[in-house]
Parts: C-alpha cells; sequence; structure tokens
C-alpha cells in the first residue's frame, strides 16, 4: 500500500487512535543544535491532548541525561523516561545478556557511550581520548590491546581513526567470546542545520571489514528497543505511531513492531526516495514537517513560518 499525505483527516484519526508518539530526533526534532520550526508548539498541543511522548533516537553521542538537557536548551522539558538513545540500549543490552561485571568494554564512541556504561555498572574504555592517539607503523611494533575486554561497542564517533579500529579490531578478533556490538547502522545523519554527515554505519562498516564479523544492532530498526518500550509504557503498539525522517530505520522500526507511521521529510529521507519504484518501505503518511500536525489540529490558525510548505 502506497503512503498518503497527511490530511486534517489522517491527522485527526491518528489522534484518535494513538495514545503514544514516538518521535526520532535527528532531522525531526532538530538539526544539529537548531530546533525545526514549530515542534515545541506540536509537542505541547499532544501532551494538552494527553499524548504520552516518547523520544528513540539512534544517535549515541549522547546519554539520556545530556538529551535531557539538550531539549532543556532549546526550550523543550523531556525527562531521561522519556528518552531512549542507542547508547542507552547499548548498556541495556550488556545487562540482558548478564554480561561479566570484571570485564571491560571498549568503545569506538562518543561520551554517551561510555556515561550510560558507567550508569549500568560497567567498566568502559576508548570513547574521545583514544581518539587523540596515534599509531606507529614500524618495525618491530606490536600494538597492544587489554585482553579483559569481553566486549566492543561502535557507534558514531567523530574522533574515528586508525588507533580505534585496530584496538576494536584485537579485542573482536582475539579475546574469547567478546561481543561486536553496534549501536544503529544509519549511513548519514543531520549532525549540522545545513547537511548530511557520516553516520554511525560508517564506522561499524569499518570494523565488520576488518573484522570480518557482522555485529549485534541495538538502536533502530532492531526490536531490542521496543522491548524497552513495551517494558516502560504499558501501551500497545497498535496504540503508537512512530514519527521519523528515515524508512530504514524509524519507519521500519515502526513497522515491524505494528505501530502506526509518519514520515517527516525534514530530514534524510526526501520525496523522490519515498516515490522511487525500488523503495520497498511505505509509511502509513507522509508531511514535510512534524509541526504539519499542528496545523491540521490546532484550534487556531498558526503563523505562516509553520504551515505546510509543499
Amino acid at each position: 500500500m502506497r503512503a498518503e499525505l497527511l490530511t486534517a483527516g489522517h491527522a485527526r484519526d491518528l489522534l484518535d487512535s494513538v495514545d503514544a508518539f514516538l518521535f526520532d530526533c535527528d532531522g525531526v526534532i532538530w538539526k544539529g543544535d537548531k530546533l525545526i520550526d514549530g515542534v515545541s508548539q506540536t509537542l505541547e498541543l499532544l501532551r494538552s491532548k494527553g499524548k504520552k511522548l516518547v523520544f528513540v533516537t539512534n544517535n549515541s553521542t549522547k546519554s539520556r541525561s545530556q538529551y535531557a538537557k539538550k531539549f532543556l536548551s532549546l526550550g523543550i522539558s523531556v525527562t531521561e523516561d522519556e528518552i531512549f538513545s542507542s547508547s542507552f540500549a547499548a548498556s541495556m543490552y550488556l545487562k540482558s545478556v548478564a554480561f561479566p561485571r570484571d570485564k571491560k568494554v571498549y568503545v569506538v564512541g562518543e561520551e554517551g557511550i561510555l556515561e550510560e556504561l558507567e550508569l549500568a555498572g560497567f567498566t568502559g574504555l576508548g570513547g574521545p581520548d583514544d581518539g587523540k592517539k596515534m599509531v606507529e607503523l614500524k618495525a618491530n611494533s606490536f600494538f597492544e590491546h587489554d585482553k579483559n575486554v569481553g566486549a566492543v561497542v561502535v557507534g558514531l564517533d567523530h574522533y574515528i581513526n586508525y588507533y580505534k579500529l585496530q584496538y576494536a579490531t584485537l579485542c573482536i578478533r582475539d579475546n574469547p567470546g567478546c561481543l561486536f556490538i553496534a549501536t544503529n547502522r544509519d549511513a548519514v545523519g543531520h549532525m549540522t542545520d545545513l547537511q548530511e554527515w557520516p553516520g554511525a554505519g560508517c564506522m561499524v562498516a569499518a570494523v565488520c571489514g576488518s573484522t570480518q564479523k557482522e555485529p549485534i544492532v541495538v538502536g533502530k530498526p532492531s526490536m531490542f528497543m521496543m522491548e524497552f518500550l513495551l517494558k516502560a509504557f504499558n501501551i500497545s503498539t497498535s496504540r503508537m505511531c512512530m514519527v521519523g525522517d528515515r524508512l530504514d530505520t524509524d519507519i521500519l522500526f515502526g513497522q515491524s513492531a505494528g505501530c502506526r507511521t509518519l514520515l517527516v521529510l525534514s530530514g534524510v529521507t526526501t520525496l523522490s526516495t519515498l516515490q522511487d519504484s525500488s523503495n520497498t518501505i511505505e509509511p502509513d503518511y507522509y508531511t514535510s514537517k512534524v509541526s504539519d500536525l499542528l496545523e491540521f489540529l490546532a484550534p487556531e490558525p498558526l503563523p505562516r513560518k509553520y504551515l505546510n510548505s509543499t
């Protein structure tokens, strides 16, 4: 079934049939550190209607507390319990498999993963600090790594380098039973408001290439995060709507769980990509941006800057 352009009727139907809206963040709520027009007012409207709001992001650079602070800096009040990041999912996965507390976790990623690991009681190493380290490729040099590393977590890393790739490779390849965990495999993301940048999928692909192994993926579209959502909120997936800007993560995640799905064209996916004959992932509805919901549902006319621009 082909995706339908969101109308006022569709928006009212969603409001009546959905108890919880799940929002991706990058390209949906913000681009980089810039809030997308009308988002704050839209979230306020949905809350006023008694809807549960949950923010499900694959971006692992921040922890839940760091994301709560970012929301607040943009004028939106969100609690940590409403945020499900892939950094959090990685630590929860380790808990779910009873990862030994005496084992260490090597991180190809940033502070978000390290902070969530620490909160979960695990010892993490690597991260931004290893982004400053260099390797020397010369005769008789030998690269040492910690034999007590029992898992490697790979996420978005602005400090990716040859040192980290070698460290991760040796842990996965040489340490018996070492887990290879990917926060997500997004190819690109809106790290700034003006353009896309390489995503965690690039870092994951590099480690896949050197180890010749596939990771356990804990972020969208993996159902691991949905399992935690269902435990946290007693809401049927049929009463949820996933709102995102990516077909292969956000929309697939929602569809696989049995949620309603709304694609917004304010991020990665373009209308031409959605309508391309090779695309096999169809959301229920699509629209320009989140605030289109506000246009259709608000009781008063909106300022022009919030209106749908198709």
